[in-house]
């Protein structure tokens, strides 16, 4: 089919109510077979402790030091003392009868200590089950009691979250372990639910360097991890052993085979959640290769600054962050006059048509990259040498500007909790990937399933179709929830639920999500995420969620706008009133109307598929309001819920106009 990938099988034709499905592909570098897990790995405890005995000096994790209330630079445990830590919280673990298979909490923002507590739990082929620090203390307590934790590892500032829930938890928990202190009276308070509270430095002194570790089998559970899911209650994904790090192996040999694998010299920011998969992968991979890992200090106010400190070597961004550093940049670029501005168009222009002509980032434009660009460069600190985007769709235009603007390889990706992290990757250096995730990683095989009712056929010259995974890192299933996990696995295919393309290269592009489709009450099918997509290129918006439904015949929106678009559009028009009066203000609210349908009609969306009414919301979607879930995606059912009298109005007033 391509340079990049090979088929393996051949297509299915329909056959009762079983849709046809396209070919079925692997990626070029598994061409022979999909990759396996190499003999004498167990658990990823085998990656921390042979890099430990490479590397036993080397900077393993690091955190800014506060003197005086203020940060300074970082300070690193090397990969030696993380060992040692992390082996007595282990023998600290085993004294509170906590056993392999068990299932121990981890709850708080990433820092050295989230680390230790895995790798200890590792070390112990214990089931770690990350507690989200977004999900609120519901389904803290929910997952608590569902995957019958019985000793749990806290950030200081979240045990009072964690005490709240023991009135209802206190069957299974009996331990909890503070990443800091802890004080007497919060002792006093767990002692009355019959739970144990330790310090870090406590529960450490409990633990012994000398104890035998139990042990391990890579079919044992690595972790069970819950997503937070767009409706009900967050489902546990069980992920083997295995599967783990099999997905950490497949990212070396795709580095290997197309760019630079990662070094006991590389530096990695840790600010995504280690609570989600793809940052877990991504920092056990470093752990693997004997990077440094340096953690922010989990407060997005200084997230730039602290970056700077760090100048790591390797960055992984979500497109929300990579949206926010393209705004910036381009703020500046404006403010800096007309010369400077045409003298960046030109060389931007000039490396882009040398990137398109398929030359390597860094042969691209060195010159330029020297005058123009490393003012970018350094706004990451001046060292990165690959940057990792994931978790949601990078617009074309920021994933275009990076590659040409930052120096460096960008890898789009694409992945599920599910799929251990990345099942797609684009190529380092290959351009024609852009916006696309790419080409299946080395342990998964790929296919397109038709569907019909969405008019996506697998089959047809253009092949589009539900994405389905077979492979060696997918998961063993839900906890506890077999009726669902029958639904996605089928004869040993997982259905994502996604929608993509193949493009003629062997990549794949998302395209639509399966789920989020409705009927018009004229019949007309809207696929709502394609939609907002399109309207999200609109610069006056931050966020925005389209609604429809099979009642009306016209979707209307909630639109988070742009503070500093609206108050400037307000001055020059003579519109007064502080950000939230000029957020209920008619002609503010016609003004956005109106350019978002005249960016429907540039990316060329359906009459049916224009908007009719918007109501303008000054308060950015949240988690407090349990409006989107932790990777940002739009809780549709709670935005019905706390939007429902908005959207009524708005369909009145759309009515009343037309009249």
């Amino acid at each position: 089919m391509s340079l990049y990938t090979v088929k393996v099988e051949d297509s299915r034709a329909a056959a009762g109510d079983v849709p046809s499905a396209g070919p079925v592909y692997r990626c070029i570098y598994a061409k022979d077979g999909l990759m396996e897990l190499p003999p004498g790995y167990d658990s990823p405890w085998d990656f921390f402790s042979e890099s430990a005995k490479r590397n036993p000096k080397n900077p393993a994790l690091g955190r800014r030091q506060i003197i005086d209330g203020k940060a300074g630079g970082y300070s690193w445990l090397s990969y030696q003392d993380a060992y040692n830590s992390s082996i007595r919280i282990a023998s600290a673990i085993r004294s509170r009868s906590v056993n392999p298979g068990d299932r121990c909490g981890i709850y708080g923002p990433n820092c050295p200590e989230w680390i230790i507590s895995m790798e200890a739990c590792n070390s112990n082929g214990i089931t770690y089950v990350p507690l989200y620090d977004t999900l609120g203390a519901n389904a803290v307590e929910f997952i608590i009691n569902h995957a019958e934790i019985s000793l749990v590892f806290v950030q200081d500032n979240k045990i009072p979250a964690i005490l709240s829930c023991l009135p209802n938890c206190s069957s299974n928990l009996k331990t909890i372990v503070s990443f800091g202190n802890i004080s007497e009276s919060q002792k006093k308070e767990a002692m009355e639910h019959g739970v144990d509270c330790f310090s870090w430095e406590e529960f450490a002194s409990m633990g012994n360097l000398e104890d035998e570790l139990p042990a391990k089998h890579k079919n044992d559970i690595c972790t069970i991890m819950y997503t937070s899911g767009t409706t009900g209650e967050p489902k546990g994904v069980i992920l083997s052993n295995v599967a783990f790090m099999s997905e950490v192996l497949s990212m070396h040999q795709l580095l290997v085979e197309t760019d630079k694998p990662g070094t006991e010299e590389d530096t990695y920011f840790s600010f995504l959640p280690l609570a989600h998969i793809f940052d877990q992968i991504i920092e056990t991979y470093c752990i693997y290769s004997g990077a440094s890992i340096g953690f922010w200090q989990a407060d997005i106010r200084y997230l730039i600054e602290d970056l700077l400190v760090l100048k790591p070597t390797i960055f992984c961004g979500v497109p929300r962050v990579y949206d926010r550093i393209y705004t910036g940049i381009m703020a500046k670029i404006l403010a800096g006059g007309t010369v400077k501005k045409a003298l960046f168009d030109f060389a931007y222009n000039y490396k882009l048509r040398n990137l398109e002509k398929g030359i390597q980032q860094d042969k691209s434009a060195p010159l330029l990259d020297k005058l123009v660009f490393d003012k970018i460069k350094q706004g990451f600190g001046g060292r990165v040498r690959l940057m990792l985007s994931g978790a949601a769709p990078l617009p074309k235009h920021v994933e275009e500007f990076l590659r040409v603007t930052c120096c460096t390889v960008l890898s789009q990706g694409y992945g599920l909790t599910e799929s251990c992290g990345g099942c797609f990757t684009s190529i380092a250096n290959v351009y024609s990937m852009i916006g696309t995730v790419g080409v299946p990683m080395t342990t998964i095989e790929a296919r397109l399933e038709s569907v019909p009712e969405m008019g996506y056929d697998a089959l047809s010259s253009v092949p589009r179709g539900e994405i389905c995974l077979r492979g060696n890192t997918l998961f063993s299933g839900y906890h506890k929830r077999e009726d669902l996990t029958k639904d996605v696995l089928v004869n040993g295919w997982f259905h994502t639920g996604d929608i993509g393309e193949w493009q003629a290269d062997g990549a794949m592009k998302i395209i639509d999500r399966k789920k989020n489709i409705f009927k018009l009450s004229q019949g007309e099918y809207v696929a709502v995420e394609n939609i907002e997509s399109a309207y999200s290129r609109c610069p006056l918006v931050t966020a925005i969620w389209v609604y429809g439904n099979s009642f009306e015949s016209f979707l209307v929106a909630v639109v988070v706008p742009d503070r500093m678009a609206i108050e400037e559009w307000a001055t020059k028009n003579n519109e007064s009133g502080d950000y939230i009066s000029l957020c209920k203000n008619p002609n503010v609210r016609k003004y956005v109307l109106d350019e978002l349908n005249s960016e429907a009609k540039n990316n060329k969306l359906r009459g049916f598929e224009m908007l009719k009414a918007v109501h303008l919301e000054p308060v950015p979607f949240d988690f407090e309001r349990d409006l989107i879930t932790p990777t940002f995606k739009l809780k549709r059912q709670q935005l019905l819920k706390y939007y429902k009298d908005c959207i009524d109005k708005l369909y009145a007033e759309a009515k009343a106009s037309k009249k």
